[in-house]
């Protein structure tokens, strides 16, 4: 179930040639893979393509109908290697993940891949997720095209340009014999626009054709002596070719030339932020029009030595906008310009910041700094824009900075996983600490506050593995390892469970089965509960255990029972058994399972039918101050408030409107012998006249009892 649909805006992609298309980048994407004959496409889910998948996979009739086999790979190796269709036939075919950890997974299939060559188009779509909001470690694809020698594709982040690259992606792949990388920023995903449209290609050679013709050369797979053809076949033959194809069809474009003797070169994709820099210091306008000379690299590798040179020539000096480090393409530019023996000065990184996302402001700093040693005329110091003019001192910064806390990324209201981490720091109260590694995923969350749990990790799926060095008889204390059932499906049931089996580890596995892989959007994997017409689902996970290997299993299909994961924790780390123990932690994710039920309780409460919604509340008389309910939590929606009692100073704990009513609180309560504070209401819509008249005869109960309280209250005071 992912976390938005494209039913209706699917339609769009039957548009046909001639017509309008208004969109959302990554739809646009999907058009412009039907429009150039795509035989195939696979891929695994992760920020910032997500939605491309989601897209693909409501748009599967559409795909069917034209002959388009779409899958949801296992892993990003498996959606790499899907691309093999392409070595030996006219089939064109496209693979989308996330960079750059993705394409570290998918690393052994595309280095093959672009060893051998391919014949039919096959464009590797990556979502580049660099800078501020990224979830990742920082890091570029640009290497992994240098490294593998695959053409990277970097275009202006408008939908026209991005359908063109699509399209000349396939063809610049087949000219030259070489799978290309596309990628694709956040903002360029989900930029919004037009472009014409052109009519869906059904491709002419059909995967049928292929398997009913198999074909085969020996020459395109890597192993001696072709791999040592293969290195030669790169450098004499596809690279000059991928040069003159990107030259002879204008993938580069140069705006404004001529108009000053300096000028700027840019990655395609930082486009619209240096139109916006231009603009805010008087340079140029929203529409792109610039007072100084633009070269947009909308291929960052290979660079195209002849349009370097003739963009440069004449120019005292330019500005090289390279998001990310190392500076690549910088240096590339000083081998290109030192061996043409031209004196152009080279800047980049000395007047931008050498890490980090080069946001608007960034790009602005820098080309004023460019511009003030070249032309300082062109700037107009009194209405220089905000962002670049010092920042004025003021007595409030340390206040605030001493009064607003830090808020670190945390568990969603509801969530299943939190109690999991309740549990094991109250079992850890008996049993003292231990290590615990760490996974990718929802449960991630963990190593922040309040639970403060775990020490490293190493990849999707690689939580048990990442343990795997802690396997020794020289005590008895247990590791602790956690990994989803994303992660698990992805890599963890041969690189943690079966590495674990095999290596007689004799450590704890707990498996967070929260129904999707909740951290991409939702989607469904083996695993899921949920009926996937396209998709084989509902499998079990102690089953795909067991089968590896693994006799000790625990299975809890309620992770809000607090006591109980607590309890399953102590046996895990104290039994007598030895060998692997594998925990599955089952609950459906909070937010899929809102998405699913609330439109069902919005129809029924219209329908006038009755509705009841539990939620929580502290009382405030009986609540100590104590505030361990939110230690050993972290609800977003359990917080604190004034104490009502003007003879207690503490603040005591209260519950927000957000309460999905998951009950967390008072199992923590419960588990932990916290205070009695909690108490469960029901919140009632369309009552029956059972309920209002129960709530009548409570009404007058409460305030009977309350009049007493009052009048010796009067007493007391009188």
């Amino acid at each position: 179930m992912a976390e938005r649909f494209f039913k209706k805006e699917v339609q769009k992609l039957y548009l046909s040639d001639g017509q309008e298309f208004r969109g959302e980048g990554i739809l646009a994407v999907t058009k412009a893979l039907l429009q150039s004959g795509v035989s195939y496409v696979a891929g695994y889910q992760g920020a910032p393509i997500s939605h491309l998948m989601d897209v693909l996979t409501d748009a599967n009739d559409i795909l069917m109908e034209l002959g388009v086999h779409f899958e949801h790979s296992a892993s990003e190796a498996t959606a790499a290697a899907t691309l093999a269709a392409s070595v030996n036939y006219p089939l064109r075919g496209a693979v989308t993940f996330k960079s750059t950890v993705g394409t570290n997974v998918a690393s052994d299939a595309l280095a093959n891949l672009a060893s051998g060559g391919v014949i039919g188009g096959a464009l590797v779509i990556v979502g580049e997720d660099y800078g501020e909001g990224s979830s990742i470690m920082q890091e570029r694809s640009h290497a992994f095209a240098m490294k593998s020698q695959m053409w990277l594709l970097d275009p202006r982040p408008n939908l026209p340009s991005i359908v063109q690259a699509v399209e000349q992606g396939f063809a610049l792949s087949e000219a030259t014999n070489t799978p290309v990388m596309l990628e694709l920023r956040v903002r360029a995903c989900h930029v919004h626009g037009r472009f014409i449209a052109k009519d869906n290609v059904r491709p002419s050679f059909t995967l049928k054709d292929a398997m009913e013709n198999p074909v085969r050369d020996a020459s395109r797979i890597v192993l001696p002596p072709g791999s040592f053809l293969h290195e030669h076949e790169k450098i004499e033959k596809r690279w000059p070719a991928a040069q003159k194809w990107i030259r002879e069809h204008h993938l580069n474009e140069r705006f404004a030339d001529g108009t000053q003797d300096f000028g700027i070169i840019l990655q395609g994709g930082m486009y619209n932020a240096v139109v916006r820099a231009l603009e805010l210091l008087g340079l140029g306008n929203a529409f792109g029009d610039s007072q100084i000379p633009l070269y947009v690299l909308n291929v960052t590798y290979p660079l195209i030595d002849g349009e370097v040179k003739d963009f440069c020539a004449g120019k005292r000096a330019v500005l090289m906008i390279e998001e990310g480090q190392p500076d690549f393409i910088e240096q590339n530019l000083h081998s290109i310009l030192r061996k043409a023996d031209l004196p152009t000065k080279i800047h980049g990184k000395d007047m931008l910041v050498m890490a980090g996302e080069y946001t608007a402001a960034v790009v602005t700093k820098g080309i004023l700094k460019f511009v003030e040693g070249y032309a300082p005329h062109l700037i107009g110091a009194q209405e220089l824009p905000t962002v670049v003019k010092p920042a004025a001192k003021s007595d409030m910064l340390p206040v605030l900075q001493g009064q607003v806390q830090p808020r670190p990324p945390s568990f969603c209201t509801g969530c299943p996983e939190r109690p999991i981490f309740t549990g094991l720091k109250l079992a850890e109260r008996e049993l003292g600490p231990h290590h615990v590694a760490s996974d990718i995923g929802c449960h991630l969350f963990s190593i922040l506050p309040p639970f403060n749990i775990g020490a490293h990790t190493m990849g999707y799926g690689l939580g048990w593995a990442s343990a795997a060095a802690f396997n020794t008889n020289e005590t008895s204390r247990r590791t602790i390892s956690f990994m989803g059932d994303g992660g698990f499906w992805h890599n963890g049931l041969t690189s943690g469970v079966g590495n674990a089996v095999f290596n007689q580890s004799d450590s704890v596995l707990v498996i967070v089965d929260n129904s999707y892989t909740a951290a991409t959007g939702g989607q469904d994997i083996l695993s899921s509960h949920a009926s996937n017409p396209i998709r084989t689902t509902k499998l079990s996970i102690a089953d795909a255990v067991r089968g590896v290997g693994v006799k000790w299993i625990k299975t809890i299909t309620r992770t809000y029972d607090v006591a109980a994961v607590r309890d399953i924790f102590k046996e895990a780390l104290t039994t007598k058994v030895k060998g692997p123990k594998v925990i599955v932690a089952q609950s459906e994710c909070a937010l899929n399972e809102q998405r699913r039920l609330k439109p069902l309780v919005k129809k029924r409460i219209d329908e006038g039918q009755r509705v009841v919604r539990e939620r929580f509340g502290v009382d405030a008389d009986t609540c100590t101050g104590d505030h361990s309910c939110i230690r050993l939590s972290g609800c977003p929606s359990l917080t604190i408030q004034p104490n009502p009692d003007l003879l207690r100073q503490d603040p005591v704990a209260t519950v927000l409107d957000s309460c999905i009513g998951c009950g967390v609180c008072g199992e923590v309560a419960h588990a932990a012998r916290l205070c009695p504070s909690f108490f469960r209401a029901e919140v009632i819509s369309n009552p029956s006249a059972w309920d209002r008249m129960k709530a009548k005869f409570r009404n007058a109960v409460i305030n009977l009892l309350q009049r007493r309280i009052d009048r010796r209250l009067a007493r007391i005071t009188a």
